[in-house]
């Protein structure tokens, strides 16, 4: 039975780590099995190494979607129960994905996991929401993402440290466990914040007007395509990552470290972000950053055509790549939701869809054309650099800071 609203189980300290943990939930998910893929693709009889990248890919495909509905499924049925429903799935496609005799039935059990993340996702931020307001609860954001980027950071030398004690399966068997444990601390300690008076019919409408809202709106649909090509060059980044480093350069034991470095780059620019959009704005500091984007991987391109790309040199340009999306993704997305004020629920599910799938295929495409060097990666993120500058300017959307 859950408590009074007046009264609160979990304590400011409990919530803060509870949200981060739903968060990184999903960056576990996809991050972990980077070490594992070789040995997956060689147990399960897959042919093209280049097809092991949509293990990765299966995952988002269930994961951006489902973003639509939960946030309808927690107005109708609670954020307890919503949560616990979508983690359930998360951990029981887990456990089928551990235990999966096929590359196809594996592929499926990630689609449903992805499903099933989705929650953890949309109720983490609508339990912000419901419980804090303006300062107190960009504070909880804030401290929450301190915490969520350490994942990334960590989970391929996570994925690794399981490789050297068991096989690969354990990878997805870990995930479903971490589901679980989630699962019991949502159980025993959460508190449902949606007040009975405040329940909405669960109605299809309310999620086709999200998407009408986000594609009517021309600011709105410009900055979400241009945040899904951006975020594609990152996806395209996952996905070859482990190809990249082992295959190419011949780094099997240093691959995590030197994938933690390269993720610690985006980690500082998300923390050095707050501060800079209050001192140069967001549509000019997101808008620069985008040029400068384009610029480095323009040159690592180059680099990398002519046979001047070592691994240090790799390193260091795709650190600096990811730091500068650090200035670009969240930002975007800031601008885009910027019309939907109003009515920010419905639209920013349909926005963080849009993203996820958009920015999936073109991963998926980049990352099919791995060709054993760099090049396709590099200038891959380029090219999708220039097209949401051109969907910007296109669209009208200007450099100057006007919001």
């Amino acid at each position: 039975m859950s408590r009074p609203y007046t009264e609160q189980m979990m304590g400011f300290r409990e919530f803060v780590v509870f949200v981060a943990a739903c968060m990184s939930l999903n960056a576990l998910a996809i991050d972990i099995m980077l070490p594992a893929l070789p040995e997956l693709g060689h147990a399960l009889g897959v042919s093209d190494p280049n097809d092991r990248q949509s293990v990765i890919i299966a995952y988002m495909y269930g994961f951006g979607p489902s973003q639509l509905l939960y946030g309808p499924l927690s107005d109708r049925f609670g954020r307890k129960a919503t949560l616990i429903g979508g983690l359930l799935a998360f951990s029981i496609a887990g456990a089928l994905t551990a235990f999966a005799p096929t590359f196809r039935l594996l592929l499926l059990a990630r689609v449903i996991q992805g499903f099933g993340a989705g929650s953890s996702r949309v109720i983490a931020v609508t339990l912000v929401r419901d419980r804090y307001r303006g300062a107190e609860m960009a504070r909880v954001m804030s401290l929450s993402m301190m915490v969520f980027m350490v994942i990334p950071i960590v989970a391929p030398a996570i994925g690794q440290g399981i490789l050297l004690v068991a096989d690969w399966r354990w990878t997805f068997g870990v995930l479903a466990m971490a589901g679980v444990g989630t699962v019991i601390w949502s159980w025993r300690r959460m508190d449902e914040s949606l007040r009975p008076e405040n329940r909405r019919d669960l109605s299809p409408d309310r999620i086709a007007a999200g998407f009408a809202q986000t594609v009517r709106n021309r600011m709105t649909f410009a900055y979400t395509l241009a945040t899904g090509f951006v975020f594609g060059g990152l996806m395209s980044f996952i996905t070859s990552a482990q190809q990249v480093f082992q295959d190419t350069f011949g780094v099997e034991r240093e691959f995590p470290l030197l994938f933690a470095l390269i993720a610690l780059a985006m980690s500082a620019a998300s923390f050095l972000n707050a501060r800079w959009v209050r001192r140069f704005g967001v549509v000019r500091l997101s808008h620069a950053a985008l040029w400068v984007l384009i610029g480095v991987s323009g040159l690592h391109g180059t680099f990398a055509v002519l046979g001047w790309s070592p691994l240090p040199v790799f390193v260091a340009l795709e650190a600096l790549t990811l730091f500068v999306f650090g200035f670009v993704g969240a930002n975007f997305n800031s601008i885009a939701m910027e019309p939907m004020g109003h009515i920010a629920g419905r639209p920013s599910s349909a926005i963080g869809a849009i993203t996820t799938i958009l920015s999936a295929t073109l991963g998926l495409v980049i990352g099919q054309l791995y060709d054993g060097t760099t090049v396709p990666l590099i200038v891959g993120t380029c090219v999708l650099g220039i097209v949401a500058r051109v969907v910007l300017w296109v669209t009208g959307q200007k450099s100057r800071d006007e919001i």
